[in-house]
């Protein structure tokens, strides 16, 4: 009887030891919100005492995102290790307040070059390398792998793993992942994996009805691929009404409990909130078997707090962005989630003026007179001028003009990467007279050390 009871214990101590992995695959669209979804979801697990790490699994073929125009898929981040990674991991890192590596992103290019390195090194003894099972294979060492590396200050191993499948479910690009993972549910056991599918709910203007097709049609396609969701995050305008849950539940296999709806919200720091207030904690305890206090969590007291705080909000301040991408907000992400968290800090509402920088050169005014005298005006009306990085020739001119006006209008500036370096462009043009000069000049010749002190000088005043 004492052996049973102890073996008992043991596998019960075994199984709350194992790795927790949540898989966050996406349907309809990409771009849906997968990102905040799984750093809400860690942000959660992290608010009850656990230990969350993330990867970011990119279905493309690029070994990473460091050499992405920002038009392509936003941002490229970039880690303390100085991995250029996909912008998402940014979102990791501020939610749950982690410090990740490059080999938290994981590319089909890291794959496939790994796999194709050990077969030039005759790892596989002369085998036919495959997809199935070579290449699934992979996946799954690198995710079991990486998973467990501490992302926090004290070194613990962490405890839930998060995962985010880019793309959407029935991209050719993440057959691979779906089938690694479809295999990798066994492989851990149904315990210690969970999926959750995050899909779109239309609500076309013309009817006001909240169509679920897309969902079911989504689903369908990832069970057809072997794997079944766990929980479905609905994305919609406005909160799902009870009979359409319903029926995503009665169509896509799962309890209405298990359909959660994300709506839109004034801010992303309100989805993990949405998520506790629907149930999603219970449920991972009892999906997942976690050994967590059900408890008041100081964690997401203090994230109420902000967001209450965030949207109670009256003075407003401007601040002028002097980009390059500025037709894709996710091109500076990180700048902006930067200046929300000043703003909020000294409560104020931030309101972010995009504006290219092409539209303030003299030649805008030729070609577009329209573009040219709203950027300007946008501009001159901002409490303050932010210019980012970029890269190759165009627009730089028109940031040059936008850091002149700046630092005669004595208005607050920061530069950023080239942006700082546009500054040193623009004040050896205009108050060292060195006329056109730009970013391919050698500043440290022997004319400017001999001015340096001058120059020195003139700034400070």
């Amino acid at each position: 009887m004492f052996l049973i009871f102890g073996f008992i214990c043991y596998f019960r101590v075994q199984t709350l030891l194992m790795m927790k992995y949540i898989l966050v695959t996406g349907g309809v669209i990409s771009g849906i919100g997968k990102g905040i979804i799984a750093s809400s979801v860690g942000t959660i697990l992290k608010s009850c005492g656990l230990h969350v790490t993330a990867i970011k699994i990119d279905p493309y073929i690029n070994i990473d995102a460091g050499t992405f125009s920002p038009y392509e898929h936003g941002e490229v981040f970039v880690l303390d290790d100085g991995g250029e990674v996909d912008l998402d991991l940014g979102n990791y890192e501020r939610f749950l307040d982690i410090r990740l590596t490059r080999d938290n992103n994981l590319t089909t290019g890291k794959i496939y070059q790994s796999v194709i390195n050990k077969e030039r090194r005759g790892d596989y003894l002369g085998k036919t390398v495959q997809v199935v099972p070579h290449i699934t294979d992979a996946i799954q060492e690198r995710v079991m792998r990486q998973a467990k590396v501490s992302v926090d200050d004290d070194g613990i191993e962490p405890e839930v793993c998060v995962i985010e499948l880019g793309g959407t479910v029935g991209d050719i690009e993440s057959m691979p992942f779906i089938e690694a993972f479809r295999q990798f549910q066994f492989k851990v056991k149904r315990e210690n994996f969970c999926n959750i599918h995050v899909s779109l709910v239309p609500q076309p203007n013309s009817t006001g009805e909240q169509k679920t097709k897309p969902t079911q049609n989504s689903v369908r396609e990832l069970r057809g691929l072997g794997l079944s969701p766990d929980l479905i995050v609905c994305r919609c305008s406005t909160p799902l009404e009870t009979a359409v849950k319903e029926k995503i539940s009665m169509f896509c296999h799962v309890e209405p409990e298990q359909v959660i709806c994300i709506q839109d919200v004034s801010s992303i720091y309100r989805v993990p909130l949405l998520l506790e207030d629907q149930g999603m904690l219970e449920f991972f305890c009892r999906r997942l078997d976690l050994s967590i206090e059900m408890r008041p969590r100081k964690m997401l007291t203090k994230w109420k707090e902000m967001s209450d705080r965030s949207d109670r909000l009256l003075e407003q301040t401007s601040i002028a962005l002097v980009g390059k991408y500025t037709k894709l907000s996710d091109s500076y992400a990180s700048v902006i989630k930067a200046l929300e968290h000043s703003a909020l800090a000294i409560n104020y509402k931030l309101e972010v003026k995009y504006i290219d920088s092409a539209d303030l050169e003299p030649a805008a005014l030729q070609e577009e007179p329209v573009k040219y005298h709203e950027a300007w005006q946008k501009l001159c009306s901002a409490d303050g001028v932010l210019v980012p990085g970029g890269f190759g020739v165009r627009g730089t001119e028109g940031k040059i003009q936008a850091i002149n006006w700046a630092r005669r209008q004595k208005k607050p500036f920061l530069g950023v990467c080239l942006g700082m370096q546009l500054a040193v462009c623009e004040f050896a043009r205009n108050v060292l007279g060195w006329e056109g000069k730009n970013t391919h000049t050698r500043f440290y010749d022997m004319s400017f050390k001999s001015n340096f002190a001058h120059a020195f000088k003139v700034f400070l005043s």
